[in-house]
Formats: C-alpha cells, structure tokens, sequence
C-alpha cells in the first residue's frame, strides 16, 4: 500500500499520473465503468450511483455505474431519508446492498468518483494507479463544467473526457474552501443534513452526465428509462 499522505491531489501538475501515462485507447468490448464511494454505502455513494445509472442511461450513454463504501456497513440497505432523496431524484433505491471496496473495484473502474477527499485517499491508498481516475463528485464536475469547446474537440469517448479532466487538474483552481470539493455525510443527522447532501450529489451528477453527453456528441441516442 502506498504512502500518499503528503500528496496534494489539486496540485497535481497538468496531466501529470503518477507512474504510467494515461491511455485512451477504447477496447469496444469493455462497457466504460463508474464506481462510487462514500464510508458505509449507504447514503451518498449510492444515491449518487443510482443517479448516475438513470441519467446516463436516459441521455443514451452506455456504463456501468457500481458503488462500495471504505467502511462498508456491508448488506445493508439505504436508511429510509436517503432511499426518499433517491427517488425524489429519480433513483430506484430498492435492492441496494452496501458492500466493502477493494482493489479489484477500483482497478476495474475507468472513474472512481468518491463523496469526499478522505474516500479519494483512501481509494490511492489501495491503488495508485487510481490516481489517474479518482477524484471527488464534486471535483469531477467542477472541472469538467470548466472545459471549453476545445477541450471536448478532442474527446470521443468517455475515457478520453477523464483523461481530459484529469489533465485539466493542475489548471482548474481549487475552491477556495476545500470542503466544497465534500459532500457532507448526512447519516444519523438530520432531515436538513440529507437534503443538503442530496441537492449537492443531484447538482453535481447533472454537470457530470453533461459532459459526458458532449463528449459524446452526436454518438449517443437518449431514451426513456
């Protein structure tokens, strides 16, 4: 496992990977992968999955949306104000079964997009060579809502829009308050804590299902879930 503690993630240097350099190269036989995480899966990684899932799949762009916690409260379902936020927004909670991350999920992922930065760490702590693809919900859609009209000139694939964005990290500024790269984490709180939690993923899953649609382009056909 290796040491990262010192590392700043936002002061990545453009297109810098740590190790091997980034590869775009699509094999059309692999469905491009999303895993979220949060610390139980229970509340934000899935609800965030869950939209992601209905949303890509609405707007026609194919993938595979997983989600696992870094404490996992492993079998367990969402808590009832998170499964309510899930459907508010248009997510189909039932089912939902938390499990334990591992470095099989994170390495089979092409993005790893974690509630906060100490699920973000925790994720490279396993496997650096997550760095390429790891980061925040909210640093993910942050810096591709940055992207301008040449950035997505380049980008044909969903793999080539988070090597893109992974690229753009040493460009785009941090926030001013590194918290609101954070989702807050809304279990045992109160009802207000889950909304707030729940508008920040819903805002940010929409900026993320965005870019991927122009990446896209005209490749994607939307439809009905």
């Amino acid at each position: 496992m290796t040491d990262i503690s010192d590392f700043s993630f936002d002061m990545l240097e453009p297109g810098a990977r740590l190790g091997e350099s980034a590869s775009t190269e699509v094999d059309p036989s692999h469905t491009f992968t999303i895993l979220s995480v949060c610390t139980g899966n229970i509340c934000r990684s899935p609800l965030a999955q869950q939209l992601l899932a209905v949303r890509l799949a609405a707007a026609g762009v194919e993938a595979t949306v997983l989600s696992a916690g870094t404490s996992a409260l492993v079998g367990r379902s969402m808590p009832e104000p998170a499964a309510e936020l899930s459907v508010t927004y248009g997510g189909t909670p039932a089912g939902h079964r938390a499990r334990q991350i591992d470095e099989n999920l994170i390495e089979h992922a092409d993005l790893v997009l974690t509630a906060a930065r100490e699920h973000r760490a925790d994720v490279v702590q396993q496997s650096v060579r997550a760095l390429r693809y790891c980061f925040t919900l909210r640093q993910f859609a942050r810096i591709a809502s940055a992207l301008t009209d040449d950035d997505f000139a380049s980008i044909d694939s969903p793999q080539a829009l988070v090597a893109v964005v992974a690229a753009q990290r040493g460009f785009v500024p941090p926030p001013e308050n590194p918290d609101d790269d954070d989702v807050v984490d809304p279990y045992r709180q109160s009802q207000d804590v889950y909304d707030e939690s729940g508008t920040v993923i819903d805002q940010a899953v929409t900026q993320i299902v965005a870019a991927f649609v122009r990446a896209m382009k005209g490749r994607v056909t939307p439809h009905d879930v």
